[in-house]
């Protein structure tokens, strides 16, 4: 039996070791041999997955295979995929400019760096490009991939509906008098949450006093997060913003649940899941038009061509005094999500695989 079969430097839980998931559904549903391989696997996903060094033991592989890479920072794992003799596609998530990390997390640039350039190598040895957006999609064209297809993101944005956590739903909403703004994704520089604290500041001095953030994901930079950190105090915001940490799937849906508009300042998005998150949970969307950001959002929120404080402030405010506006944008919202209904993209992807 032909297989496909994947490989990542670390499958962990995530947009992408979800969409891993979704895609080996996928493959199987084709009648294809399917298993994910990787360097790293987080304790979470160790029943999910084998150690790409087990690959030639976990599997037999056999003429026509075809190996999937999805793009990280530089690893072994991308050597490895490139030096096989199987067909090889490349899932491209992008990968974070080197600039966002020369001041923050300077042990990371060489990563960066050594990932882009695996995945210019790998150019001539791809079969095919998949990405997620137009615009990762344009730079594998730029790098010279033959052969591109612009396949979203495989997400179940349903998938924790039903394990919201009610209590922790309760603690959010408890005492609460203002406006509930929400960023969700990785504490990193290039996610420019100093930008939207800033932001908020504004929003807290001119519109809502009461005004609450709270900025729900994990850091992938200790010295960045430690900064925003004094910053919220330097401002005097400390019981007005709530860096979370990472959160359980049950305590992210009562977030969302919990929030009256998200807002994300993001400087560079391969796609930005968080707002198909916002869109099923008929949360309004403010968004800074950066990267990928202005496709994925499309006319399902409202996206700034500028991120200045006050203008952020105001189109904050605008939402959630407007009910009118936020009613339009929750339901444009929601037309937009279903545009990236599950059973429509891996059904692109199954044609994209062939």
């Amino acid at each position: 039996m032909p297989a496909l079969h994947q490989f990542v430097p670390t499958l962990e839980p995530g947009a992408v070791g979800a969409h891993m998931l979704e895609l080996r559904d996928v493959a199987r549903g084709l009648g294809l041999a399917s298993e994910l391989f990787a360097e790293h696997l987080h304790p979470t996903m160790a029943g999910q997955g084998h150690d790409f060094r087990d690959y030639g033991r976990a599997v037999r592989p056999t003429p026509g295979d075809v190996l999937v890479y999805q793009t990280a920072i530089g690893s072994v794992v991308a050597d490895f995929v490139a030096s096989r003799p199987e067909a090889l596609a490349v899932n491209h998530h992008n990968i974070t400019p080197e600039r966002f990390f020369s001041t923050w997390e300077p042990g990371v640039v060489h990563g960066v760096r050594w990932g882009r350039a695996q995945l210019a190598t790998m150019a001539d040895r791809a079969r095919l490009g998949i990405a997620d957006s137009s615009y990762n999609e344009a730079e594998l064209t730029a790098l010279g991939y033959r052969e591109t297809e612009v396949v979203p993101v495989l997400v179940d944005v349903a998938a924790n509906d039903a394990d919201v956590d009610q209590a922790y739903l309760d603690q959010l909403r408890s005492g609460a008098r203002g406006a509930a703004w929400i960023f969700v994704g990785r504490v990193a520089p290039h996610k420019a949450q100093h930008d939207l604290i800033k932001a908020f500041a504004v929003y807290r001095r001119v519109y809502d006093p009461d005004a609450r953030l709270r900025i729900v994901g994990g850091s992938s930079s200790p010295s960045y997060f430690a900064a925003l950190e004094r910053f919220v105090s330097a401002l005097g915001l400390d019981d007005a913003v709530v860096l979370t940490g990472s959160v359980t799937p049950g305590e992210l849906a009562a977030h969302y649940r919990a929030a009256d508009v998200l807002v994300c300042l993001s400087e560079h998005e391969g796609f930005c899941v968080p707002l198909l998150e916002a869109m099923h949970h008929r949360v309004p969307i403010v968004a800074y038009g950066a990267a990928a950001v202005p496709e994925t959002l499309g006319d399902g929120g409202l996206c700034l061509a500028v991120k200045a404080p006050t203008m952020v402030a105001a189109a904050v405010a605008r939402v959630v005094d407007d009910q009118e506006l936020r009613a339009y944008l929750v339901a444009a919202g929601t037309a937009r999500l279903a545009t990236f209904a599950l059973s429509s993209t891996r059904r692109r992807m199954a044609a994209a695989l062939g």
